[in-house]
């Protein structure tokens, strides 16, 4: 039963991260308040999924032309020293700290997502 769980989590988490929406921002909190793992091994497990989930988005968005690349490149370097970054300093973090920072995160998403509905220009 357990392993369907787990299953049925990742199933969850792909579909959203194949949205291109996060698909941890789901992922992360399943595993921990339904599946019982750590904030630590939850993170882990989510980033590991992350990168079959990103190489199949990138294939299927390329092919549509969605992705201009030059401007990508602007970001994923970056990107990547923050990634080294936010690693070391995730595993040095007690992981109450790191759930709650997590929780937090989550709700100030939220809140975005929910503003960015009444005050972001539609095109």
């Amino acid at each position: 039963m357990e392993l369907l769980l787990y299953i049925l989590f990742g199933l969850i988490g792909g579909l959203i991260g194949g949205m291109g929406m996060g698909g941890g921002t789901l992922l992360i909190p399943l595993l921990t308040l339904l599946g019982g793992l750590s904030q630590h091994l939850a993170q882990s497990i989510n980033l590991l999924t992350f990168i079959p989930m990103a190489i199949v988005a990138i294939i299927i968005h390329s092919k549509n032309k969605l992705i201009d690349y030059k401007k990508a490149l602007f970001v994923i370097l970056p990107a990547i020293i923050g990634a080294v970054c936010g690693a070391i300093l995730s595993t040095n973090t007690n992981e109450d700290l790191l759930a709650f920072c997590f929780g937090i995160f989550l709700i100030l998403l939220g809140v975005f997502q929910f503003l960015s509905i009444f005050f972001m220009k539609k095109n």
